[in-house]
């Protein structure tokens, strides 16, 4: 037999349409993220070499090896990354001054301006959270919050089930 809207409770519509309003934010959120952008600078930036410039930036003076670590990605997949952000003018490399055969990899000027913007970028959403949340009580941001850190982990579960 088909299970129809119809033969639902209440409560179980309620709670697919908060489902369905919660995925239409994350692929909205999502096609947000993964724009290729300018970040303020005169090249094109895709999301991973965005992601790249952020972490090169977090960890200053990190070689290609420690990157790649950090990323859980090969040192060839952050080696084909670097050569692109080198060319943009992004990124450099510099002999690091305790071992001489290691690259350490620093922002340029420009990297430094595509890294400002892209914090800027994520403040707007955090100031558009917090514009949503302002006048909620205590009471109803911690049930949120735990809505969902719950979710989260829920989600976190699930994938790993799928893929076993």
């Amino acid at each position: 037999m088909l299970y129809t809207f119809a033969m639902m409770n209440t409560h179980d519509l309620q709670a697919l349409k908060i489902s369905y309003s919660l995925l239409k934010v994350v692929y909205k959120f999502f096609e947000i993220d993964q724009k290729t952008r300018y970040y303020g600078t005169d090249v094109p930036l895709y999301p991973s070499e965005m992601h790249m410039i952020n972490k090169i930036k977090q960890n200053e003076g990190i070689h290609v090896t420690g990157l790649a670590n950090i990323l859980k990605v090969t040192k060839g997949a952050v080696s084909q990354i670097i050569i692109k952000l080198e060319k943009k003018g992004l990124i450099s490399k510099e002999k690091d001054i305790n071992n001489q055969s290691k690259l350490v990899l620093k922002l340029t000027p420009k990297g430094e301006t595509a890294y400002n913007s892209h914090i800027k970028f994520h403040k707007q959403i955090d100031d558009m959270v917090n514009e949503i949340i302002r006048n909620d009580s205590e009471e109803n941001i911690k049930y949120l919050k735990g809505v969902l850190a719950t979710l989260e982990t829920k989600l976190e579960r699930f994938k790993q089930e799928a893929d076993k």
